[in-house]
């Protein structure tokens, strides 16, 4: 599966280079503030590609005495390198922008350089849906953050693609560097959007709520011969899912039973999820708490 990953992100380069000859010829073409933007903001597809594939090569090493937890928390430091790339990406399309304001630029070769863009863009389209859907179920926050800035590349280049159109048919050269404001405008939302995802994740954020009752529902479902579990807690890192509870037994319980029981809330936990990463701490009967996962 790792290599799955790793696969997707070479693909990723690979097409980030692609997209931005394409994007850079169509600036080349018509000397489009706005079109430069979008070529501008491919570059940062390029270099956020190739910290991306280093990034799931890390992850994909297994777990050692140093990382006895694994690798997989590289993957955020990758998707918040991408956040503050874009962040940049905005603000020199802002600069340019303004030059265009401060001294208009008439378009050559507008049609040639619109389909150019287009092809470029179409290949994007394909590209990000396959980062996000496949990135969501390989769980790599890297790929799935990589697909999301490809999407707002995809809107904002149709917008382009549609402004700049309608700068050649109505004569209004002044509609170019407002659009290549738009982009940036558009791609500052991106970069916020990814920032506050990639460090919720920096930051242990806990598993979403339907997510968390899900496993506490797993927990009672599976700890017959228990009392309770309660301080359930979970973390993600990657594709990881850390889950630690305490689960109190009866107090005359053997080590052996209470072992049983711990084996099968673990298989349980992990038939439902394959990437969790479990820890329970048992307790006798006098720490029970009276709250939390009650056992059925």
């Amino acid at each position: 599966m790792r290599s799955e990953t790793v696969k997707l992100a070479v693909g990723s380069l690979l097409v980030g280079v692609t997209v931005l000859g394409l994007k850079y010829l169509a600036y080349w073409l018509t000397g489009s503030v706005a079109l430069y933007s979008d070529a501008l903001e491919s570059i940062v597809n390029v270099v956020t590609a190739a910290v991306a594939l280093v990034a799931v090569r890390i992850a994909s090493k297994p777990a050692d005495a140093n990382h006895p937890f694994g690798h997989h928390k590289v993957e955020y430091f990758s998707a918040v390198i991408e956040g503050v790339m874009i962040v940049v990406a905005a603000l020199l399309i802002v600069r340019e922008a303004y030059d265009s304001f401060v001294h208009p630029r008439q378009l050559s070769a507008p049609i040639e350089g619109l389909v150019v863009n287009g092809t470029a863009s179409v290949l994007n389209a394909v590209w990000c849906w396959v980062l996000i859907t496949r990135g969501k179920r390989l769980r790599s926050p890297a790929l799935v953050a990589d697909g999301r800035h490809l999407l707002t590349d995809v809107i904002s280049s149709g917008g382009v693609v549609v402004g700049l159109s309608l700068a050649v048919a109505l004569n209004l050269p002044i509609l170019d560097p407002v659009l290549a404001l738009l982009v940036a405008v558009n791609i500052l939302w991106s970069g916020w959007q990814v920032l506050k995802e990639s460090t919720g994740g920096l930051m242990d954020e806990a598993v979403p709520e339907a997510t968390l009752a899900r496993i506490r529902q797993i927990i009672s479902e599976h700890a017959e011969g228990a009392v309770e579990a309660h301080d359930v807690r979970t973390r993600h890192a990657g594709r990881m899912t850390f889950i630690e509870f305490h689960l109190v037994v009866p107090g005359e319980m053997s080590v052996n039973q209470a072992h049983d029981i711990c084996d099968r809330i673990e298989a349980a936990l992990r038939g439902d999820d394959e990437h969790s990463w479990i820890t329970i701490h048992v307790e006798p009967e006098s720490k029970a708490k009276h709250s939390g996962v009650l056992v059925f």
